[in-house]
């Protein structure tokens, strides 16, 4: 589906105008230098000026992945059996709309490639639980949900999540809100899953289908996220890392693997919805491999 707008290009200053008010001054030009060079504006904006011009939704997922040069093997692993493809993943034929949470190990492609591959499944009946700053993409925004919970966005959250559950469509989310962070033992894994997708999915009877995508990030990121942390910073720098993250996967192969539905029954009473949540987060790890 072709946007009415005209060219759309990500530009930072408007963005702090937007997130910050009159006191977007206050942060030195050089701050603001910094940011679009890290977060790779001039790329991102050749994409957008050009091969991602009037497109919106799949179309523009599509996009974003051929511009990344980016390979998608996609796959189920059901009861320990791997096959191609999604044909053992369940429709929206008989009414039913699913959950679908997975691993957020890169903060780019993972988000791009996997509303491509359900969208391509579902027929773009789909929406993402996200960041509100990704709705500065306007051909991502029509599939969006924001979901920060500060400002006014804050506000409408427990509604816009509401909105998004008892919709016609299947809903996507990251539950650790993160991308994944190095551990002390040396691998990459997500942090805590939030629990919200529990609650919902039994309260809308939404069975939850478990998604593991493959891939890292780099070392730098890494150790920028860990001193994000032991500095207590509010601010996450990390995240402003994350385009330079995409720019360097580049032309690489990830593997998206899709887990057996797990009925949303199974949540019963026998864990709090804390736990549940790390239960489902442990069976998307265990479709690695």
């Amino acid at each position: 589906m072709a946007l009415k707008e005209d060219k759309f290009s990500i530009d930072i200053d408007k963005v702090l105008k937007k997130k910050l008010g009159d006191k977007a001054w206050l942060v030195p030009k050089f701050i603001v230098s910094w940011i679009k060079r890290t977060i790779h504006q001039d790329w991102i904006n050749k994409h957008l000026s050009e091969e991602g011009s009037g497109q919106e939704g799949v179309e523009w997922l599509d996009g974003c992945l051929k511009y990344l040069n980016c390979t998608i093997h996609v796959r189920t692993k059901i009861d320990g059996v791997v096959k191609e493809g999604l044909d053992d993943i369940p429709d929206n034929s008989d009414g039913r709309y699913f959950t679908i949470v997975s691993n957020h190990p890169l903060g780019g492609q993972d988000g791009i490639a996997l509303g491509s591959v359900v969208c391509h499944k579902y027929d773009s009946k789909m929406v993402y639980l996200v960041n509100d700053l990704l709705m500065n993409l306007k051909g991502l925004a029509p599939l969006c949900v924001p979901i920060n919970k500060t400002g006014k966005n804050g506000r409408d959250f427990p509604r816009m999540v509401e909105a998004a559950f008892q919709s016609e469509k299947n809903v996507v989310m990251f539950p650790a809100g993160l991308c994944s962070r190095m551990g002390e033992d040396g691998v990459s894994k997500d942090l805590e899953w939030k629990k919200t997708f529990i609650s919902k999915s039994v309260q809308y009877k939404r069975d939850i289908i478990p998604v593991h995508f493959s891939g890292r990030n780099s070392d730098k990121f890494y150790r920028i996220a860990r001193w994000c942390k032991r500095l207590h910073l509010k601010i996450n720098i990390a995240m402003i890392y994350l385009p330079d993250e995409m720019y360097k996967n580049q032309g690489k192969s990830f593997t998206v693997t899709f887990g057996k539905p797990i009925p949303w029954q199974t949540f019963d009473k026998s864990k709090t919805a804390k736990e549940w949540a790390q239960w489902v987060k442990d069976r998307v790890y265990e479709l690695e491999g």
